[in-house]
């Protein structure tokens, strides 16, 4: 018997190589010579590192950064021959800063340029480079990521602001002279799960400001500040040839991302946007591992209706789908109007916690929960139920 485990993690109780393992533990206890192989995934945020530094056979190594507040910190790359991937959470991460701590109008995504500066290192100029885009504390529209590359963001009378969403109230001017080439060089692809633009009531401030701590009036600042900056970088570049400059790019889907990351990205360093699981489902060779599989196993902590905008269930199920293999969708949360994923590839969806238990208990017993209830679900496909 042949199973695919390939789910994401499980916020704050288990990562995904670690569900991964425990559902290979549930099918073992059921099926001891089942053929288990294990996928860990990401949509780009928490895991995207390990999740293609597996599928890629590549190293992860630690950088220096500073965190979203300026305070040094470590983040990660995963590095192999010629490419190299980080998420920008590992640098600029909403859980590394305490909640009582978080100042979103001061809050930088320095860090992201200092992973790139050391991805360039390692992968040489013109070398390949995956970014996953989720889970920062910053809204500065990627500034922060810039200043760390070398351009300069100044006041009217030349002065060099600092690269925050306060510092840039009296943004006049951007100079991107002292834009490293070497990054510029770099073939970079942007992981994102969102299709959110830069600006407006489905921008990046409106949508996932509150979520960084903004509230009504600071919302409103910050998307005047995005588009500020998207306005002045238009006049530091060319004209928009082509649809590929600053203000075509605030447009685009997935420029709202990360606090405005993925418009700096697409817009400065001219990176590619690929929904993040179907580039960790392609990095990983997902659909190579699941030919030939009797089951798949997927799951991450909580699914509903919006899974199907770009979450690991959703696209690993497509993989699964088109194997023609069932697949199964593991949850610690299951809401009612995750039935619609039922449509869409999943052969059944699976509550893990037992009972009724508060969030401390379910997290702290994630991969119990994971094993017991994958073996259920074996228990279950060998019944052909």
């Amino acid at each position: 018997m042949k199973i695919v485990l390939a789910p994401d993690s499980f916020k704050e109780s288990v990562t995904a190589a670690e569900a991964a393992s425990a559902m290979a533990r549930g099918v073992r206890t059921v099926v001891p010579d089942a053929e288990c192989i294990e996928v860990p995934m990401s949509d780009g945020g928490e895991g995207f590192t390990e999740a293609v530094a597996a599928g890629i056979g590549a190293r992860v190594i630690d950088v220096d950064v500073h965190d979203a507040l300026g305070r040094p910190a470590r983040g990660t790359i995963a590095v192999g021959e010629g490419i190299a991937a980080f998420e920008v959470a590992s640098a600029v991460g909403l859980d590394m800063v305490e909640t009582g701590e978080r100042d979103i109008m001061r809050s930088s995504s320095r860090g992201v340029g200092e992973l790139l500066l050391a991805a360039v290192e390692h992968v040489g100029e013109g070398g390949q480079v995956v970014v996953g885009l989720g889970g920062s504390a910053t809204n500065d529209g990627g500034a922060g990521m810039l200043a760390a590359l070398g351009a300069q963001f100044l006041d009217s009378e030349g002065h060099e602001l600092e690269p925050h969403p306060a510092g840039l109230r009296d943004l006049a001017r951007i100079d991107l002279s002292g834009l490293d080439p070497a990054v510029r060089s770099l073939r970079i692809t942007a992981a994102c799960d969102v299709t959110n633009p830069l600006t407006g009531e489905r921008g990046a401030s409106a949508v996932f400001g509150p979520q960084k701590g903004a509230d009504a009036d600071t919302v409103r600042d910050l998307d005047s500040l995005l588009d500020r900056l998207a306005r002045t970088a238009q006049q530091a570049t060319d004209a928009d040839a082509g649809g590929k400059g600053p203000a075509s790019a605030a447009a685009a889907e997935g420029a709202g991302a990360a606090g405005g990351l993925g418009w700096a990205l697409m817009a400065f360093l001219g990176a590619l946007m690929e929904p993040g699981v179907d580039l960790v489902c392609r990095t990983a060779d997902l659909a190579g591992a699941v030919r030939g599989a009797d089951l798949v196993l997927t799951g991450e902590g909580s699914v509903d209706a919006q899974t199907l905008d770009g979450k690991t269930p959703a696209g690993v199920a497509r993989v699964a789908a088109a194997a023609g293999v069932p697949c199964v969708v593991l949850a610690g949360r299951v809401v009612a109007d995750a039935d619609v994923l039922l449509e869409h590839g999943v052969s059944a969806l699976v509550g893990i916690v037992p009972g009724a238990v508060d969030l401390e208990t379910a997290l702290a017993a994630g991969a119990e929960n994971l094993e017991r209830s994958a073996a259920t679900v074996v228990r279950l496909a060998r019944l052909g139920i």
